[in-house]
Parts: C-alpha cells; sequence; structure tokens
C-alpha cells in the first residue's frame, strides 16, 4: 500500500489543536515495544487511551501513513503517542473552545461546530466503531485485513458509517489531521519519532542560528535534524506544559459535557 500522507480530504471540520473532564475514568493501555515513547526513547503508558482505544489508534495510524521506502510509518514515528499527550492536556479538554452553545450545523467553512471537547470526540467515536464492527459479526479493527480497514476508513471519510451524534467524516478529518501533525511535529510533542519525519523531507529542525553560514551561497545545508528542545548531548527534553493542565471552569466546577470525555502543541 502506497503512503497515504496527502490524501484528498476536506478538514473544515477537523479538530486540530491550537474543562476538567467528567468521563468515566479508564485504566491506560500498557506500553508495548511498537509503541516507545518518543523524545525520551524509552517505553512509557499512554495518559489517556484506554488499551482497546490505543490498539484502534495504533491500527488506524499505520493504515493512513504505513512504512515505505521512503520513510517510518505512522507507529514508528510514535503518532499515537503524540495523540495520546494531546487528548490527556488541556486542548482535548476543549480549552480554547466555544462550548456554550447553540449548536447547529454549520456550514463546511464554518470548521467544527459539535459540543464535543477534542477527548470526548475521539473516545465517543472510537467506542461508536467498535460497537458497530461487533454489532455487524466482525472483528475488531485492529484484528481486521489491511484492505478491510482501509475499506472501514474510507466509509468513515465519507461519512457512511453512524458514530451516534459524531459525523463519521468529522472523526476522519480530526483523526488524519492529527496523524499527520504528529508525524511532522517536533519531537518536544510527542511525535517525530528521532526526526525521522523531518529526514526524510530534508527539514533541518530548529537551528538557533547560521550565522556562521551566511557567507556560504550556494552551499547545500547537510547538517542533521535539530529538535528545539534537543540538548547538546543529542537527548530531546520533553516540552512539560504536554500535557497541560486542564483549566477549571469558570465558576469553580466542572460543567458536564454533552457526551462524558477526558495541550495541544503546535507542530
Amino acid at each position: 500500500m502506497k503512503r497515504r500522507i496527502f490524501l484528498k480530504v476536506s478538514s473544515a471540520g477537523a479538530l486540530v489543536p491550537a474543562a476538567s473532564s467528567a468521563l468515566t475514568p479508564t485504566a491506560p493501555a500498557p506500553a508495548g515495544a511498537a509503541r516507545a515513547a518518543a523524545g525520551s526513547g524509552g517505553p512509557g503508558n499512554y495518559l489517556f487511551f484506554s488499551a482497546p482505544e490505543a490498539a484502534f489508534i495504533e491500527a488506524a495510524v499505520v493504515r493512513l501513513i504505513p512504512p515505505d521506502e521512503v520513510g517510518p510509518s505512522a507507529l514508528q514515528a510514535a503518532v499515537p503517542n503524540y495523540i495520546d499527550l494531546q487528548l490527556h492536556g488541556a486542548w482535548g479538554a476543549g480549552e480554547r473552545l466555544y462550548r456554550s452553545g447553540p449548536w447547529q450545523a454549520g456550514s463546511p467553512t464554518q470548521g467544527y461546530q459539535l459540543p464535543l471537547t477534542p477527548a470526548e470526540l475521539f473516545r465517543t467515536a472510537i467506542r461508536a466503531i467498535g460497537e458497530d464492527l461487533q454489532k455487524n459479526g466482525g472483528k475488531p479493527f485492529e484484528q481486521l485485513a489491511g484492505e478491510q480497514q482501509d475499506a472501514y476508513l474510507t466509509a468513515l471519510q465519507n461519512g457512511q458509517k453512524e458514530l451516534g451524534t459524531i459525523p463519521s467524516k468529522v472523526f476522519f478529518d480530526s483523526l488524519l489531521s492529527m496523524t499527520v501533525e504528529g508525524y511532522f511535529c517536533d519531537p518536544v510533542y510527542g511525535g517525530n519519532k528521532d526526526m525521522a519525519a523531518w529526514a526524510m523531507i530534508g527539514f533541518p529542525g530548529a537551528y538557533g542560528a547560521y550565522y556562521d553560514l551566511v557567507d556560504h551561497y550556494g552551499v547545500a545545508f547537510n547538517h542533521p535534524p535539530r529538535s528545539i528542545g534537543e540538548r547538546s548531548d543529542g537527548h530531546i527534553m520533553l516540552d512539560p506544559n504536554i500535557p497541560a493542565t486542564a483549566p477549571t471552569p469558570h465558576g469553580g466546577s466542572a460543567a458536564t459535557p454533552a457526551h462524558g470525555a477526558h495541550g495541544k502543541g503546535h507542530a
């Protein structure tokens, strides 16, 4: 299967990162060999995803960006870790979303129009996907053959699946956007493990200065990529503000989300 980073997709309704959680707590997924934490280079637990949710996300992102001779897969680049950190923090809790209604269907140019926080969107949609597959007598998404997974993701993309109150296209667009974002982000945010995606496209990253190269005209810059959080010994320090602490709603108590749920950094 060919790389799908540049799928034709309208992301006008997608939630992509720029109240306290009211969900029933779920146990975080244990770390596996395939999901070592980016940046620190060592294994770690998911902070937001439960084991079933993590299994779906890992299987889905590797179909969106599979491994090939050009570069690593989204899973190898620790994209699930990036998504998990964002959903666990203030961005996932809807820190900067307007959430007072009224909630009406908007036009494609008006962007995201649902009352759910990003964390609620992902948790509710993934649960609905599991129920849909179970209802039809099928296996969990992560146990489907690759072609079946592609067909299901395409159905989500085309709005052909019922995910309760969530349009499947909105969820797919958000998942795809966060997958691409986590693939190319600075590793301080948990994705782009080993800066492999930057090396793939020849992006140098966050060098502090090019003073010694100002007079070197026509000379290729062939230095390896550098993270904004990279120390002199090459170790990358994860951003301590990711995940950020969810803010306390005005009035002192958390409002109950429309469907129940749980900082997104910039790439």
